[in-house]
């Protein structure tokens, strides 16, 4: 017997407008270039008041439909024109979105008889149209788009060849229009067949993922089937190879704007680690960065969205590579991999499996591809292992099932049920929505269709769906718990747990209302395993207490719930909760089986984490302690992270105490204090009253104070006064107002702060790790480790039917070794999939450091009184004892040559890293040939100058230290002008560097003066390592002076906000793109490189 659903209200009220609790306001929404020229504007937007200037933009452009909708006046009166005709329009109100959104779903809910009464029907219409407005949750990018446009104000357009299953007649119908049903899934796995024409071939394939593509949707495939380079034809001749299709396919994606919008593109290649082209694949990506080095250094832009990185391949697509099962076991033993064709199975090669997993690690480490999929940990928690393998993902991974399927994703917001003042998770209102968002990614499956006929017919069969949540990381941080810690993990895994279970509890009520999915039937042992196991896992240590069955069929054993350590935070009331669910998905499947083979994934949730006004997204930790906000009227403010307040006080601390620390972090945004740099003294030096105002409305938004005197801020006018170049920037300006470094940089830091808690007044030490981010904040210098963000993905992982999109955030400066190293620790984890960005790995991203030009360790001052008499035989480490090490971290914005030279034959590449005051900070030393053991001493050898120069060894020691030494390659330089011959590489690359920024010419052959005059503190570098006299003071001291004597400048101001991940947003051009997972999302306009 069939039991219909049931809808409870929680937000609302019968009779009442679903949004009679929320307050709303009019806003206006102006997203402008980095020009200042309007990309997108609109005056009349409605949303709550409590909504976010960025959320507001996010809505207006990306989520109104702008044309073919009925206007209303303020009374619901539909507007006439002269001809007693409608006037369509665009939609301008969240409660108009919303409202066609959920009324669709109930509408197609009730043709599908999902609901027990009609009351039930308008109890999910309005509980749905509430939590949307609310921000409690979101559905996927591709239902804003395209869902209800028909059913709310009857749009039509031309059949664009979707497709549905039709259970009337149980076959596969060609839509009648676009809109007539929804393309709403962001997430496609296709399947790619070795030939080129046909159904299922590789120009079917083509075709098929441009229309995905057209739609604002994305996909991944496995391309394993397709026969390697010089594989025989069955026509005579052999294979061009993946490579050469790959290729092809990419520059096809690059020329599609997906969903219509300016965005590229969003999806994922897959090759198996035992195809005979896997090699070419691993390095297919560094090669190419390699060509944008050449073309850089030719002249050409090096930003992601420049002509270098638009001539290349592969920039549109994630690489994965699938990792067979057993072949983790063959690199811990040493034994052999084999290479073998796709069609006889010879084997091509033979090589050490520990060998090519090196050179994954390597490759990665070099340009962040490829990610890794583990074969044997995905098909292990398969559903459908009954009738076949998972060898796909989308775009991001956490889409992981069977070929030709597609899933619908959704994310609740987990900053809705936390309550920051009385630490309290609300268990009842997340098992509402969780119930709910289910129903309506199930009534999404009925109501959508596909662009291809198969994907159509079997996402009915499968019914797969893709519930996730964001904001975890900033839940985790206003509980007071730190990221990276066991506590952190039992509360992941607790969560992660009860939207599981909860999710397959509603899956299998659902299959008593309307019937288990056509996939289920054939696959409930599988399904019976995959549940008991998840079941296993959600009892974590309480298992075996609870004699609970053992995993079933595991090769990598996941870590379960420390249910121990959850009682001790404030969560500790989810463990009864999460055991009932796990009890509840386990019985409903056993007495009415499941109504989808998937339930969940945790999708990267770009955009509409942003929408949702939420500080993280996806599962990742927060990025930053000080974030810029944008603001209604326009412009930005700097504030503090919004988790920063609840945990402190989560911690213990008093309001004055949190006063101070959030001082210490934003500073005091006042001219008006007695720093030495003040409204007083500017106006007493020379700047105009407007002038000074004009500074103090930037300081509110900046994190150097010299920014608020650029050229930008003040005007060209006032430079000219003072004889300063605008290019020179504020530095410059307040010099010639004649400010010393000591005064610009102690005035800094009063007025605009750390942007870390470290050192901040009352704060406990033991408390550090809570504030711990993605990146290093401001002056600080502590980072989540990368480790962190892999048990993670751990805690995470046994808790999902699909996977994870999430980023293993690494520090430029760690090895090979390391990122090998953080791949096998997501296999020993358990984690499906895992991708990972090495700081500065990409041409386009700098090495970032999130310092600003004057945060550096100490002041120039207080360096120079704790300089001390270096004795005849004290060690550095003696020296150092009493006082910190200091070290001159680059701003996060720097600039720098880069030469292309051969020597004996070998081609490399030199970039340089420059402080503001043009002194060389750091370098970069790539070759253009792949895989050599030389590569990677030279990768060590650039990093060990750079760490050197940080420190305050002289570069002319460096270059003293290092010119010279003797070993092949050796002989001609090619590709500089005065520097012709060489005995070594490194020979080279100092005498260069020396040449360059030493203006020294006894490094150089041929000599034609200087291309750049050495700063005062060079000069004295390049006279004390020719006389080398006795030993100097420490090297910090000749640093102090030099800042003193030259105080830096901010290059290129028109270059602010230097692009953080190696991206610029393609829709609006700014440089404020966050990780979000595997993907990337503007900050300002909401735009996603991914497909949520």
């Amino acid at each position: 017997m069939t039991t219909r659903l049931s809808i409870p209200r929680l937000f609302t009220t019968p009779g009442a407008s679903p949004f009679a609790s929320l307050s709303f306001a009019t806003r206006v929404s102006r997203i402008s270039n980095p020009d200042g020229s309007v990309v997108f504007e609109m005056t009349n937007v409605e949303v709550p008041e409590n909504w976010d200037q960025v959320a507001t933009d996010i809505l207006a452009s990306k989520y109104f439909r702008k044309a073919g909708v009925p206007q209303i006046d303020s009374s619901g009166v539909p507007l006439l024109d002269e001809n007693g005709d409608v006037i369509l329009g665009a939609e301008n109100s969240i409660k108009q979105v919303a409202l066609r959104l959920s009324n669709a779903w109930m509408l197609w809910g009730i043709k599908g008889k999902y609901f027990a009464t009609d009351e039930d029907a308008a109890a999910f219409r309005d509980e749905m149209a509430y939590m949307i407005a609310s921000q409690t949750a979101a559905p996927n990018s591709p239902q804003w788009f395209n869902t209800g446009l028909f059913e709310a104000y009857n749009i039509v357009s031309d059949a664009d060849g979707s497709w549905y299953y039709d259970e009337d007649t149980a076959t596969v119908r060609e839509s009648v229009h676009r809109y007539e049903r929804s393309a709403a899934s962001a997430c496609y796995i296709s399947r790619v067949e070795d030939q080129l024409v046909g159904p299922g071939s590789i120009l079917d394939f083509a075709e098929r993922e441009a229309r995905l593509f057209s739609q604002g949707s994305g996909s991944g495939a496995n391309f394993s089937n397709i026969r390697a380079e010089g594989e025989i034809l069955s026509g005579g001749g052999t294979s061009s190879g993946v490579m050469s299709f790959l290729k092809f396919l990419d520059t096809a994606a690059g020329a599609i704007k997906s969903g219509g919008t300016t965005r590229r593109a969003a999806k994922m290649v897959i090759l198996d680690a035992d195809h005979p082209e896997i090699e070419k694949f691993i390095w297919s990506k560094v090669r190419e960065e390699e060509k944008v080095a050449a073309l850089a250094a030719a002249g050409y832009s090096s930003s992601y969205e420049g002509e270098a990185y638009q001539t290349v391949a592969y920039q549109n697509a994630n690489h994965s590579i699938r990792i067979p099962r057993g072949f983790m076991q063959k690199v811990r033993t040493d034994a052999d991999w084999q290479l073998t064709n796709r069609k006889d199975k010879k084997v091509r090669k033979e090589l050490k499996a520990a060998e090519l997993w090196g050179q994954v690690a390597e490759a990665a480490w070099r340009c962040a591809d490829p990610g890794v999929q583990f074969d044997d940990i995905l098909n292990d928690w398969n559903t459908v292992a009954d009738t076949e393998a998972l060898r796909g993902s989308n775009p991001c991974s956490e889409y992981v099932h069977a070929d030709n399927t597609a899933c619908n994703l959704a994310s609740l917001n987990l900053g809705s049920f936390f309550d920051s003042e009385t630490q309290t998770f609300d268990v009842a209102a997340f098992t509402h929505a969780v119930r709910l968002w289910t129903i309506t990614l199930e009534v999404t499956v009925a109501m959508a269709h596909y662009p291809d006929a198969i994907v159509a017919e079997r996402s009915w069969e499968h019914r797969t769906l893709g519930l996730g949540y964001a904001n975890l990381g900033a839940m985790l941080m206003r509980a007071g718990i730190a990221y990276d810690s066991n506590e952190a993990r039992a509360v992941i895994g607790a969560v992660t747990a009860l939207m599981h279970n909860l999710a397959y509890a509603t899956s299998a009520e659902l299959a008593a209302a309307v019937g288990p999915c056509h996939a289920y039937g054939l696959n409930k042992s599988s399904m019976t395993k995959v549940l008991n196991n998840h079941r296993r896992a959600a009892y974590g240590s309480l298992a075996d207490r609870r004699g609970v069955a053992p995993y079933q069929d595991l090769t990598v054993q996941p870590l379960g719930i420390d249910h121990l350590t959850l009682a001790h935070t404030s969560f500790g009331h989810l463990t009864e909760a999460v055991l009932a669910a796990a009890d509840a998905a386990v019985a409903g499947a056993t007495k009415h089986g499941m109504r989808n083979m998937q339930v969940t994934v945790l999708a990267p949730t770009g955009t509409i984490g942003l929408v949702m006004s939420c500080d993280t997204t996806g599962v990742e930790p927060d990025f930053a302690l000080v974030k810029m906000k944008k603001l209604a009227g326009g412009g930005y403010m700097q504030i503090t992270n919004s988790s920063v307040r609840p945990a402190l006080k989560a911690l213990g601390y008093t309001q004055e105490q949190i006063h101070s620390i959030e001082e210490h972090m934003l500073g005091t945004k006042s001219l008006d204090g007695e720093t030495p740099i003040n409204a007083t003294t500017l106006l007493a030096r020379g700047l105009t009253a407007s002038e000074v105002e004009a500074a103090r409305s930037s300081i509110l938004a900046v994190s150097d104070l010299t920014w608020a005197f650029s050229s930008f801020a003040l005007g060209q006018d006032c430079f000219d006064r003072f004889s300063v170049s605008p290019n020179d920037g504020g530095a410059s300006l307040l010099a010639a107002l004649g400010f010393t470094s000591k005064d610009v940089n102690d005035s800094s830091k009063t007025i605009c702060g750390y942007l870390t808690v470290e050192g901040a007044p009352y704060l406990r030490n033991e408390h550090l790790p809570v504030f711990d981010c993605a990146v290093e904040c401001g002056n600080g210098t502590r980072v989540i480790h990368w480790s962190g963000h892999v048990r993670a993905l751990g805690a995470a992982s046994p808790h999902l039917s699909g996977a994870i999109s999430k980023t293993i955030n690494m520090p430029n400066d760690v090895s090979v070794k390391e990122v090998q190293e953080a791949y096998e620790l997501s296999y020993d984890n358990g984690v499906k999939a895992a991708a990972l960005y090495r700081d500065g790995c990409k041409m386009s991203q700098p090495l970032n450091s999130a310092k600003s030009s004057d945060e550096k360790d100490a002041s120039s001052a207080s360096m120079a009184v704790s300089v001390q008499e270096v004795l005849p035989g004290m060690s550095p480490s003696e020296y150092y004892a009493a006082q910190p090490l200091p070290r001159f971290r680059l701003p996060n914005m720097r600039f720098g040559p880069t030469w292309r030279i051969e020597v004996g034959g070998e081609e490399i590449y030199l970039r340089a890293g420059e402080y503001p005051d043009g002194s060389l900070g750091e370098v970069f030393i790539d070759w253009g040939k792949q895989g050599s053991t030389l590569r990677g001493i030279t990768s060590a050898l650039s990093i060990t100058i750079s760490q050197a120069l940080q420190h305050g060894v002289p570069l002319a020691r460096v270059v003293k230290a290092l010119k010279g030494h003797t070993y092949e390659p050796r002989g001609v330089v090619v590709g500089h002008e005065n520097v012709k011959m060489a005995v070594s590489i490194v020979d080279a690359i100092v005498r260069v560097l020396g040449y360059y920024y030493l203006a020294d010419e006894d490094l150089v052959q041929v000599k034609t003066g200087p291309t750049r005059k050495a700063t005062r503190i060079e000069a004295r570098q390049i006279e004390s390592t020719r006389t080398d006299t006795t030993p100097h003071n420490a090297p910090v001291q000749e640093q102090a002076v030099a800042r003193q004597e030259a105080p830096p400048s901010i290059k290129a101001q028109a270059k602010t906000q230097e692009r953080l991940f190696g991206e610029s947003c393609s829709s609006c051009g700014s440089g404020n793109m966050i990780k979000a997972g595997s993907c990337s999302v503007c900050g300002d306009c909401g735009s996603t490189t991914g497909c949520s």
